[in-house]
């Protein structure tokens, strides 16, 4: 049977911007059923949806101020998922005032067609439901509602009734009932000349504003029923049906970023001359698509479908990587769209919650005032009160986060580059500066990172390094890129904030301050230790050395014994399948005659090194000049191979490498893949490859930069071979003997930072000066 999904009062068929699998570029087999497609709405906002033929999931992504999503999931008559297919290839978009909408057609091969698991709302929500595997739940399993929001009514019942019709204005509801309705979308089953259509309607808890999914049938064709929460489509002959669905909203659009915006005159022309090679030109336009989708006036989107909102890190990585071939108005949309949500201490968020993430967080806000409410008396309970009817007033107000470490260091280090740029006129950086404030939180910034560097520089031991938070069971939040349970391997103290992001970041604020000066920008600096470095840059050089010394505390090394014993070890507790292919190719490579030397990923809390080998060394050569033997220091491990290093031949190199470190690591590791020995992620393939490029094209004259175009050619080569090298991480299984790259589960189709390999193509272009 074939479901078409549409939307009404369109314009027009569109082609897709991106699809995924891509005939031509991608091997089908490595998406195991995953298909993917996205569209621009009617106002330039990206629309995707995808189809999980593994679970029979349809997502429908609204990548715009909400962020919103619209799902269902399709199963057999058995309940196995339904064969999903495209039912045509474009899609339609129209407005009409505040309502934009969005039309697409689906096949679903089967006579019969359970349809169930309907959600709608914030694309956060559908993404927790499938992190907890909602999504393969029979279609009774409990429904899937935010605690938050069960737990507001149940406290706002319990409140006198005239203080509840207050709180009930605010969300602008009659009674508790029309709010509780709220919580699950309003579904009409109606039959109108020859069509049956099944409409779910999702009002916003706080009722301004609403998203529909519809889906429309051919009576003629096709018959369908609702039983409780689902809709039993069946075929009325063996034919395919033609089905469709319709997916509108009335938030808010964001405003687009188009290409002849991002890039600079340099980059126009690399592209223009790839118009020789169709392949070639073919990744790079669908790397220019993937980055116009993700790039706004507001800010630059992490990536689709699970992170399409601002992440700081995200943006202030890709604006370094990109600086090669970016226009100068780039840099200044990162840098704005920081300072707008930096917090008042300096602090760069992290991520923001918005549309129903952010009903979600602020009404969690409003239980615990009404709970303090429950205890306090007047005037304090009156006061408290008054606190709760203001965040029903503005439920939706953007949320931030700001658990993160290495953003708030890598942002003086995006802003001096800018500062320092020769391109961009000091009037223009001047009336940047200027506007919205910027310069005041500039300033908090900076004087945030000289707060947080101070301890270690007046007494440079590893206990005073920058420090990860501690979270209530104990453990450390890992609050750096690696952000899973197990990434920074239970560390207290990481690598990269700590020997690379804190040390550049107060050599920034010297060339920031520097740069404010000449330009005649005299801000106010009250605040020590920041001013006395403004005063005395002696003492910030001094402050500066003292945190390069930091890697100190990092360095192990292994000598060629341990080295073999532990990689056995490790091997012993894969399974055989996967042992017996890691020591074929030990036994190909031969074992290694010299120590491994390389920098620990984390230290533990009394200062010891959490012996895990990494990547991440890779930044360090992306962001000054280090000499050919330093390079090849940092770049070695890496580039070793797997199961002693990192890398992976037809794959890349593995974000990490637990095999030195303890056996209840590996079960961390094991759990939690995320960051694992068996994920490449596209963020550091990238890395590596602009670092080697920069580090051989900056090598002194008369050197020999043959080992660094190898490492190189070796990654970009086993990379391309892996035929995932777009994505935002990748991962493998061994079947027959042999390694087959795969598309990790949860992992982005377009996302911000892989997009950076257009820098990394640009710099691997020998014709480039």
């Amino acid at each position: 049977m074939t479901l078409l999904l549409l939307v009404v009062l369109a314009q027009g068929p569109g082609a897709p911007v991106l699809e995924f699998p891509e005939p031509g570029l991608d091997d089908p087999a490595a998406y195991q059923g995953y298909r993917t497609r996205v569209y621009w709405d009617a106002r330039g906002n990206a629309f995707q949806v995808y189809l999980d033929q593994r679970s029979g999931r349809v997502v429908h992504l609204w990548a715009d101020a909400a962020n919103e999503s619209a799902s269902f999931t399709a199963r057999d008559s058995a309940g196995a998922p339904a064969g999903l297919e495209w039912g045509a290839p474009g899609a339609e978009a129209s407005v009409s005032g505040t309502t934009r909408r969005m039309t697409l057609r689906l096949r679903i091969r089967s006579p019969t067609v359970v349809l169930g698991h309907f959600l709608l709302g914030s694309m956060r929500k559908e993404r927790d439901f499938q992190y907890q595997a909602r999504h393969l739940a029979p279609y009774d399993a409990p429904r899937f509602i935010e605690e938050e929001l069960t737990e507001l009514i149940a406290r706002l019942e319990r409140l006198e009734p005239a203080e509840r019709a207050r709180h009930l204005a605010a969300l602008g509801a009659r009674d508790v009932a029309e709010l509780g309705a709220r919580l699950q979308p309003a579904i009409r089953l109606s039959t109108r000349n020859g069509q049956w259509s099944l409409r779910m309607e999702q009002q916003t808890f706080d009722g301004k504003n609403h998203l529909v999914l519809e889906l429309v049938g051919d009576t003629a064709a096709t018959a369908v029923a609702t039983t409780g929460r689902t809709a039993t489509v069946r075929a009325r002959r063996s034919a395919p049906v033609a089905l469709e669905v319709r997916v509108e909203t009335d938030a808010a659009p964001l405003t687009p970023l188009r290409r002849g915006q991002m890039f600079n005159d340099a980059f126009r022309r690399f592209y223009d001359a790839a118009r020789g090679d169709s392949t070639r030109l073919r990744r790079l336009e669908r790397q220019v698509r993937g980055l116009e989708l993700l790039s706004y006036e507001e800010k630059l989107m992490a990536g689709l479908p699970n992170f399409a909102t601002y992440f700081g890190r995200d943006m202030l990585m890709t604006a370094l990587l990109m600086e090669p071939v970016w226009a100068p108005a780039m840099p200044e949309h990162v840098i704005a769209s920081a300072l707008r949500k930096l917090s008042p201490t300096g602090e760069v968020s992290h991520e923001e919650a918005l549309g129903g993430q952010a009903i979600r967080e602020n009404a969690a806000d409003y239980n615990r005032l009404l709970a303090l409410a429950d205890t306090a008396r007047p005037p304090g309970r009156d006061s408290l009160l008054e606190r709760a009817r203001a965040v029903l007033a503005d439920l939706q107000q953007v949320r931030e986060n700001y658990h993160m470490v290495d953003d708030d260091f890598q942002f003086p280090v995006v802003v001096a580059r800018y500062l320092a740029d020769p391109r961009v006129p000091a009037e223009r950086k001047r009336r940047f500066l200027l506007a919205e404030h910027r310069l005041e939180r500039l300033v908090a910034n900076l004087a945030f990172v000289a707060r947080q560097a101070e301890a270690y520089a007046r007494d440079p031991v590893a206990t005073n390094l920058v420090s990860f938070p501690r979270a209530p069971d104990g453990r450390w939040i890992s609050a750096s890129w690696r952000d899973s349970r197990a990434g920074y391997g239970a560390g207290r103290f990481a690598m990269d904030v700590n020997v690379i992001w804190v040390p550049r970041a107060l050599e920034s604020v010297g060339t920031i301050l520097d740069a404010l000066q000449r330009l005649g920008v005299a801000p106010a600096i009250p605040e020590e230790p920041l001013a006395g470095y403004a005063r005395d840059r002696d003492a910030l050089e001094r402050a500066v050395a003292a945190w390069k010394g930091a890697e100190q505390h990092f360095r192990v090394v292994l000598a060629p014994r341990e080295v073999g014993e532990r990689v056995e070890a490790r091997l012993g507790e894969l399974p055989p399948s996967e042992a017996d292919f890691w020591r074929g190719v030990m036994r190909q490579e031969g074992l290694p005659d010299d120590s491994l030397r390389f920098l620990a990923l984390s230290l533990a809390a009394d200062g010891r090194p959490i012996p895990i080998v990494n990547t991440d060394p890779a930044m360090l050569l992306l962001l000054e000049p280090l000499g050919l033997d330093r390079t090849l220091e940092l770049a070695g491990p890496v580039m070793r191979r797997y199961p002693w290093g990192l890398f992976v031949d037809d794959l890349g190199p593995l974000t990490a490498n637990d095999a030195y470190a303890s056996p209840d690591l590996w079960d961390a590791f094991r759990r939690d893949a995320y960051h694992s020995p068996t994920v490449v992620w596209g963020r550091d393939v990238n890395l590596l490859l602009a670092g080697l490029a920069l580090q051989a094209r900056g090598a002194a004259p008369g050197s020999d930069a043959t080992a660094l175009r190898d490492a190189l050619r070796r990654t970009v080569d086993a990379v391309e071979r892996s035929g995932l090298g777009h994505a935002e991480l990748w991962s493998y299984r061994v079947q027959s003997g042999r390694l087959v790259p795969s598309r990790y589960g949860t992992s982005s189709d377009v996302q911000l930072w892989s997009l950076t390999d257009l820098a990394v193509q640009y710099l691997l272009n020998p014709q480039i000066p």
